[in-house]
């Protein structure tokens, strides 16, 4: 193995004088202003609490925790096993190895237009599977060394832009692709691997996206199911219709095909359901299922595994509904089949025989011309609601099950948007009812772009994620990106972290317990001083007719900022207010806006003093010593800041 090669604030200081002449000179810098405004203006528009709290930049360490791949990898395959401290990825002829604490990396290389999109850990080594000029195939890598095990359709697609899943289950191998370029381009699932070769039926699937596919061991091993959720177009051709249907199928792992020749090499066991998300209340409807992730129960209880969904709509806006393996495989046994009124024959479609029992005729044709059942499966909870839904276009998700310092168990969804971002969101639970919370936005690369893989290390507590051009490993616990002291770090709400010896840290790295609040609404309460310290006093004297701006960072976005002078709110910046900053702006100086000035940030009932400046009246004298040096900092704000206000605007 050979290293790859590089180819293939406020203005004014704490004491500071503004002369009067600006009014006349300071053109650009009002223009600036206007543009700032409106860019506030339109990135305030939306949903303002549903979205992040604040938002926070990785950066990591170079070599550390992120690694550039030199060149840009449009089609790139991950692979991490839990508590592994290294990352595969495969690229465009090359699989790269990523070793973070080390700082090491290594690759190797096979044909330039293989793109690999399979790599999957067989005994001590590791299966690597690419389109290979068309030409799927496999290699096996066994300490530095690669073996060929030549070509292998099913394994590998013939171009890295179709849609593509594969399963293993020990000697079992489960594939949608397809093995013939030109033939057979009605999508299928298929076992191409074990006791015997099965395929669905054409007709059962229409145009299918699949998703997601997962085998569960149930009480009796004759009944472990193979679960495949994916999106088919809509049977319903109404214009009002929805252009998608989100489905889950299910499959007996053990079926041995019918006893027909138009059987014998078919699964015989198909059914497939619904997946409903929609919120009745609002009226929404989410239909194109956009990623599944599975969370196992901490007990082993098949049933009560976790099934998140994410869907979106066709405003790309987005839903998180929650499902239980319980409940679907209810569905499955009991619902009557769709369009189909007569006595359902014996066995029922979709049963699992013991004893390697093929399935009669009748039930398959039966299965065969109805493969939807009339039952939908609907999200856990008394509401069958979603989970939340947002205004942000989710794609990909992992869920991370934990528990916080004071015992209470938490589920944390690691959520990535269509702009490279990544949303953590904590669900907790309030009786029946669960409550989320969307703790902040990450930028987790350097260079911002499309998250294309993601994997969640719970034993390490590492996020794996990759772009085109590197990859990165986030910790899951960032607690030092928590400001405000005790209150700041308990307002976060991050059940990783919590107040320790005068500092927010992570409940791993500490020896004892940590203060958390286990109040939602109220978690500032907790803290040993009852408010936050007050904003310390800058002042800036400023001559009669200026002009001038003050700037209050943004901390949270769930919080409404307002800048108050003696007892009037002169501005006030909404909950969702995306600029970092809220600005008052001071067209023309009178006597009557001398005085203090206090941006106050109140958030439920947390509230604290952000800034406090004084604005002092300053006679003319100095006006024209200080001119020089105020136009140089006027033209260096509009050169310097002009383009990214620009960009924004146009952007929202």
């Amino acid at each position: 193995m050979t290293p790859p090669p590089p180819g293939c604030a406020s203005l004014g200081a704490q004491s500071t004088r503004v002369s009067g002449p600006l009014a006349r000179s300071w053109l650009p810098l009002r223009l600036l202003l206007l543009l700032l405004l409106l860019w506030t203006a339109a990135a305030t528009q939306g949903h303002p609490k549903s979205g992040p709290r604040i938002s926070a930049v990785w950066k990591g360490r170079a070599g550390q925790d992120w690694v550039d791949f030199g060149l840009s990898e449009p089609h790139i395959v991950l692979f991490h096993e839990p508590g592994s401290s290294a990352v595969w990825v495969g690229g465009r002829g090359k699989v790269y190895l990523f070793d973070f604490p080390e700082g090491k990396n290594a690759s190797v290389r096979t044909d330039c237009e293989n793109y690999i999109t399979l790599l999957e850990r067989q005994g001590e080594g590791l299966l690597i599977c690419g389109t290979n000029a068309r030409r799927p195939s496999c290699w096996r890598l066994v300490n530095g060394t690669v073996e060929s095990l030549g070509e292998r359709r099913g394994y590998a697609p013939f171009s890295p832009d179709e849609n593509s899943l594969v399963l293993f289950d020990g000697d079992e191998v489960y594939s949608t692709i397809r093995k013939q370029e030109y033939n057979g381009k009605i999508p299928r699932f298929r076992r191409i691997q074990g006791e015997i070769e099965l395929y669905t039926s054409d007709t059962v699937m229409q145009n299918p996206q699949f998703i997601k596919a997962t085998i569960v061991h149930q009480d009796q091993a004759y009944d472990d199911k193979i679960y495949y959720f994916f999106r088919e177009d809509n049977p319903d051709k109404n214009p009002e219709a929805p252009l998608n249907v989100s489905r889950v199928a299910q499959l007996c792992r053990g079926d041995q095909g019918g006893e027909s020749s138009l059987s014998v090499s078919k699964w015989n066991t198909f059914l497939k359901a619904m997946l409903v998300c929609s919120d009745a209340s609002t009226n929404k409807n989410f239909n194109r299922l956009q990623d599944v992730f599975l969370l196992p129960d901490p007990n082993g209880q098949w049933k009560d595994t976790r099934v998140y969904g994410v869907f979106s709509n066709p405003w790309n806006y987005s839903a998180v509904c929650v499902y239980s393996l319980g409940d679907i495989d209810k569905v499955f046994r009991t619902s009557s089949l769709k369009g189909y009124h007569a006595s359902l024959p014996n066995p029922r479609p979709g049963k699992c025989l013991p004893d390697r029992q093929p399935i009669p005729t009748e039930t398959f044709q039966v299965a065969d011309s109805h493969p939807e059942v009339a039952q939908r499966v609907e999200p856990m909870g008394p509401s069958k609601a979603p989970l939340f839904h947002s205004k942000y276009h989710y794609q990909k998700v992992v869920v991370h099950r934990m528990q916080a310092s004071h015992g209470e168990t938490f589920h944390v969804l690691y959520l990535t948007t269509d702009r490279g971002i990544i949303h953590k969101v904590v669900e907790s639970r309030d009786g029946e009812r669960s409550l989320v919370f969307n703790i902040m936005e990450i930028q987790p690369f350097h260079h911002p772009a499309a998250i294309q893989a993601m994997s969640l290390d719970t034993e390490r507590r590492k996020l794996y994620v990759s772009s085109q051009w590197e990859v990165s490993q986030v910790p899951l616990d960032l607690c030092e990106v928590y400001s405000g002291g005790c209150h700041g770090c308990l307002m976060a709400r991050d059940p990783y972290c919590g107040w320790d010896q005068g500092r927010c840290v992570s409940i791993y790295s500490s020896p004892g317990p940590v203060l958390q609040s286990i109040n939602p609404d109220e978690p500032h309460t907790e803290c040993p001083n009852p408010k936050p310290d007050s904003a310390p006093l800058q002042k800036v004297s400023l001559a009669p007719n200026s002009r001038y701006y003050l700037s209050c960072p943004v901390e949270s976005r769930h919080a409404t900022y307002s800048w108050r002078h003696e007892q009037n709110v002169e501005q006030s910046c909404e909950p969702g207010h995306q600029s970092p900053n809220c600005i008052l702006f001071i067209e023309n100086l009178t006597a009557r806006q001398y005085g203090h000035y206090r941006c106050e940030a109140q958030e439920g009932s947390y509230f604290r003093e952000a800034q406090h400046w004084e604005l002092l009246p300053e006679d003319g004298a100095t006006a024209e010593h200080l001119l020089g040096r105020a136009r140089a900092l006027a033209t260096s704000l509009w050169l310097g800041v002009l383009p990214t206000l620009a960009l924004g605007l146009l952007v929202h």
